[in-house]
């Protein structure tokens, strides 16, 4: 029988009624946000570009990688910034380094690694979900204390991902399980890189503007003291609030002991599985040990490691005479959302700051009358971890900083713990698959459990931070110092 699909069934209707909304949302910043704060024109497009991106995010009546490419629509349309700032953002260092990554990861699926891998951390952790949970979240946090977060989160999801796989988990979107060890991943990176100054740029334009206030040498050692107590509330709340999102008792399958007689049963690495990991190994230990051959090869950036070792993986013979991995197997298994969801993230921070929409946000901030206290703490917090979800915390960094320092200035104050305090809503950011937190999303989480879950942990870091930076600021003279 010849059965018709009807277009206008309830998920069609739904789906246009989605498609209908995002540029309706555009066009709603576009026309009726206030000329007060945002008077051109560019700034008022930007944030409806940002509006229309999370909602088609969210609800996805499109694929998530499209949405990715709006920022290049709507800015050749509306002319809110320079095209190629935009443009650039789809060939970004960290996109390659992703491509890199995803390439070298490919091999795995061909080796037979991917398995080994999976039993193996299966076989350590065991398959409760509170466990996997714990174990994922704080080898991202302690990896992205020292190390860059996005290298951390690129290189440890693809792990995560192979164990899931090999458990018979595929579609990460549709398994709790695997989404939740997935944005745990993402989380702690973005936790650990407040632990030091090497944790991410964003830190370190935090300390470029310490030395500029202060006219000294800032010591690294401090930025782990003063951030110590913060760091031990967050870390131990993120924990809390991830475990109280899933049930006492739920696992992945299986125990340990099953996993072990797996492992075993693999017998010997290959020559093939040997290379895999090898590759990953060494673009993984050059990326994050960087600064020890910075002065003899100053241009062998991390992302050029990943795409060195991926070119690799096409040279490499295998003892039947076959190479390790081919370009047509290799774009089969390349996770292309993963680049196009976090260019399209990063263009749309450009456009934010490009606008002159982060500077309206600062001016906004300025006409609220903050006098320093408990309520300059909360405005603070809130607006820099809003700014991070639509941008990166980069981006963010760059523009809050010295509007922060502006504002503490102007009220005759001093402006250092301030800028800590900015500097945690920076780092922290959980709603939008914006920045790190587009990797898991790439492989295949889901924004709208990453926005579900991502409120209410945004609403109670904001507390949190916002009563211990007080408590810090009024209470603690070292918290004012560098």
């Amino acid at each position: 029988m010849n059965t018709k699909v009807n277009p206008f069934n309830p998920a069609s209707r739904m789906r246009v009624i989605h498609l209908l909304i995002g540029p309706a949302l555009f066009f709603i910043c576009y026309f009726l946000l206030p000329e007060t704060f945002f008077a051109t024109a560019a700034a008022r497009g930007a944030i409806g570009t940002i509006a229309w991106m999370a909602y088609w995010w969210i609800t996805g009546p499109v694929d998530f990688a499209v949405t990715g490419f709006l920022p290049i629509a709507l800015n050749a349309i509306f002319q809110m910034c320079d095209m190629s700032l935009v443009i650039s953002n789809y060939a970004d260092e960290i996109i390659l380094l992703l491509l890199g990554a995803s390439i070298i990861t490919a091999t795995w699926e061909v080796t037979g690694l991917d398995k080994r891998i999976a039993s193996m951390f299966l076989m350590l952790i065991g398959s409760n979900l509170r466990s996997q949970i714990v174990f994922w979240f704080l080898l991202t946090t302690i990896l992205s204390s020292v190390l860059p977060n996005a290298v951390v989160c690129a290189a440890i999801t693809p792990i995560a991902v192979s164990m899931l796989k090999y458990i018979g988990i595929h579609e990460i979107g549709e398994d709790k399980i695997s989404s939740m060890i997935l944005m745990t991943i993402a989380y702690g990176a973005g936790v650990g890189g407040l632990a030091s100054p090497l944790g991410g740029a964003m830190n370190l334009v935090t300390v470029q503007y310490l030395q500029q206030i202060t006219g000294q040498e800032f010591i690294y050692w401090h930025w782990v003291i003063r951030f110590l107590p913060i760091m031990l509330v967050l870390v131990l709340s993120n924990i809390l609030y991830l475990i109280f999102c899933v049930k006492k008792g739920e696992n992945l399958g299986g125990s340990k002991e099953y996993f072990e007689q797996q492992y075993k049963s693999m017998g010997k690495m290959s020559f093939e599985e040997k290379w895999a990991l090898g590759l990953f190994a060494v673009a993984t230990i050059l990326a994050f040990t960087r600064q020890l051959y910075q002065a003899y090869l100053p241009g062998l950036k991390p992302a050029y490691v990943f795409i060195a070792c991926a070119i690799i993986c096409f040279i490499v013979m295998k003892p039947d005479g076959n190479r390790l991995i081919n370009w047509k197997s290799a774009q089969q298994k390349v996770i292309w959302d993963l680049l196009y969801i976090f260019a399209g993230g990063l263009a749309a921070g450009t456009l934010i700051n490009e606008s002159g929409a982060a500077d309206a946000i600062g001016k906004a901030m300025d006409s609220m009358g903050l006098t320093g206290g408990f309520f300059t703490i909360f405005i603070i917090i809130t607006i820099t971890l809003l700014m991070s979800d639509m941008t990166s915390n980069t981006a963010t960094a760059a523009v809050a900083m010295p509007i922060v320092i502006s504002i503490v200035q102007g009220i005759g104050l001093n402006p250092i713990p301030f800028i800590y305090v900015a500097t945690i809503g920076v780092n922290v950011s959980y709603m939008l698959p914006t920045s790190i937190r587009a990797i898991p999303v790439g492989y295949g989480l889901k924004p709208s459990f990453m926005m579900k879950k991502g409120i209410g942990m945004t609403v109670m870091v904001i507390i949190l931070m916002s009563v211990l930076a007080w408590a810090m600021v009024k209470y603690w003279p070292a918290f004012s110092t560098i």
